[in-house]
């Protein structure tokens, strides 16, 4: 039997408990306007023109490492030389040109054949892949003369897609296509230097604090591809999740939400894991697929109207057109709103849409309307700093676009929400995603495939997906799994690539390092 003196002498005063307050560490933060569009925007114009402006943007960086390649070579004691149109080569002389790769797959969706079919679809087509493996896939070269086809075994050894600049060297045979000899692509953009944009951050500490709260979860943190970009010391770390699928409707699924929710939170494992690792995450990326598309099955029992001890058979459902208000589910981005206000008074967050989010399925994807985050919104800019153009400053949380790009602790940010490697895997017979994601750095076009199998919006004056900087990072969201490598430019460009996987189907999240752009994975596990 336990006396009451016994228990008194376990307790311990007020004063006597040790009280520990974590600071956050701060995030310096610029994001840019790069893929937001006009409110008064027109979808009147031709697609065909931004294929013509990405051409034009392109084609110099191109041919001057054509030239630089090219120039004087000598093969069977003739002398290549430039040919300024596809229309222009002539049979028998080896020459080089440059122009825009088009895919001619049978597999692919073809919106012409929809149109003389009369058939209208709302969504864009879903195909595993559009590479045929019976050779009937062609790979043509065109600009404003016309199209010319390309042939030779140099093409297996590269990743080609429609809508990426190549020049390439060759000859005519007799059939009219372009023997190809060699391929040369404009390789990677000039890379800003770091702080290029904002300052390094004078203080040392942040809003928010980490509580001492231990919750059983399991923790398992890898350091991948350790030999970084940038030596250095470790610094704060950059949070990235992707595939959030709030939905309500799986309760051990909640739980790991939970869980997730707690750790960046900062109230997971012991003190000094808080102050040591959990305090340094500066700021929280969520790339795309925040909100499941998978609605609840409802299994409701209907109780009255019983006859003979059978249950009346519930009564046939009347087909409705046009909007359902009544199959409209509010409770996901309820969850998701709730989620980010509980987050926020501790930690900025930036959020991409995704394919499966409310907001535009055209690429570039506009920030999700303020309107499904009531409890959330009030941590927004001002209407004034929103708008394209007038974005002086991102609020606590910045509801941007996908892709999205910004200057993050100096470093050049660049992310999306997986939809164009989704678009560009589906061209090539390869599962190495991140080879796809150096290849769109080395053509300096993110989306390719946009607006021919990926929906766009058809831009007359500028290409925004031409990457006329190369980030120091760039990462893609809502991928299988989790990779990641480092690439190398011919001027010293050193770009972090990383694939973040799908938070509902591998439970991990992404963590980089700000001054060496390391990158470490956690995983977040119940049992």
């Amino acid at each position: 039997m336990v006396t009451l003196e016994e228990v008194a002498g376990l307790l311990k005063k007020p004063s006597d408990i040790e009280k520990t307050q974590v600071s956050r560490a701060p995030s310096s933060y610029k994001p840019l306007d790069s893929f937001f569009l006009k409110k008064d925007r027109s979808y009147k114009q031709q697609f065909a023109d931004t294929y013509f402006l990405r051409l034009v943007t392109i084609k110099p960086a191109v041919e001057k490492i054509a030239a630089e390649t090219w120039s004087g070579t000598v093969i069977g004691g003739e002398t290549a030389k430039k040919v300024d149109r596809v229309l222009d080569i002539r049979q028998g002389e080896l020459c080089w040109v440059s122009g825009t790769v088009y895919m001619d797959m049978p597999l692919k969706p073809n919106i012409l054949e929809d149109v003389s079919k009369d058939r209208w679809i709302s969504a864009p087509i879903t195909t595993d892949r559009y590479y045929s493996e019976d050779g009937q896939d062609q790979v043509l070269l065109e600009d404003d003369s016309g199209r010319v086809r390309l042939v030779g075994n140099v093409l297996k050894s590269v990743h080609l897609v429609t809508g990426c600049i190549i020049a390439v060297m060759g000859t005519e045979n007799i059939n009219g296509e372009i023997e190809v000899i060699d391929i040369k692509f404009p390789d990677l953009a000039p890379q800003p230097q770091r702080w290029t944009l904002t300052k390094p951050p004078t203080i040392s500490g942040g809003g928010g604090h980490a509580k001492g709260k231990t919750q059983a979860w399991d923790e398992d943190e890898e350091m991948m591809d350790s030999p970084s970009p940038l030596k250095g010391n470790k610094g704060n770390k950059i949070a990235i999740v992707s595939g959030l699928c709030f939905s309500g409707t799986d309760p051990s699924y909640a739980l790991e939400l939970d869980l997730l929710h707690e750790y960046l939170l900062g109230e997971a494992l012991d003190q000094n894991t808080q102050r040591e690792e959990l305090a340094k995450i500066s700021r929280l990326i969520i790339a795309g697929n925040s909100i499941s598309t998978t609605s609840a099955t409802d299994n409701r029992t209907q109780v009255g109207g019983q006859s003979n001890g059978q249950q009346k058979p519930p009564a046939p459902s009347t087909k409705k057109y046009g909007y359902d208000s009544s199959s409209y589910n509010p409770l996901p981005s309820q969850l998701l709103d709730e989620f980010l206000s509980e987050l926020l008074p501790c930690m900025p967050v930036t959020l991409l849409p995704g394919a499966q989010d409310p907001a535009n399925a055209s690429y570039p994807q506009q920030p999700i309307h303020v309107a499904m985050f009531p409890r959330s919104r009030s941590w927004c800019a001002p209407p004034s700093l929103a708008g394209p153009g007038s974005k002086a400053e991102a609020g606590w949380l910045d509801n941007s676009t996908n892709p999205w790009e910004a200057e993050v602790d100096g470093w050049r940010f660049l992310g999306t929400g997986g939809q164009n490697v989704d678009d560009v895997f589906k061209y090539v017979e390869s599962e190495d995603r991140l080879g796809m994601m150096e290849a769109m750095c080395r053509w300096r076009c993110i989306a390719p495939t946009a607006p021919d199998t990926l929906w766009s919006y058809p831009f007359q004056d500028n290409d925004p997906f031409v990457m006329k900087t190369t980030p120091h990072v760039y990462f893609i969201g809502c991928q299988p799994e989790f990779s990641t490598k480092v690439i190398h430019g011919p001027e010293g460009q050193v770009v972090r690539l990383v694939t973040v996987p799908s938070f509902a189907e591998t439970k991990e999240l992404v963590l980089i390092d700000t001054e060496t752009l390391e990158v470490s994975r956690v995983k977040i596990a119940t049992s």
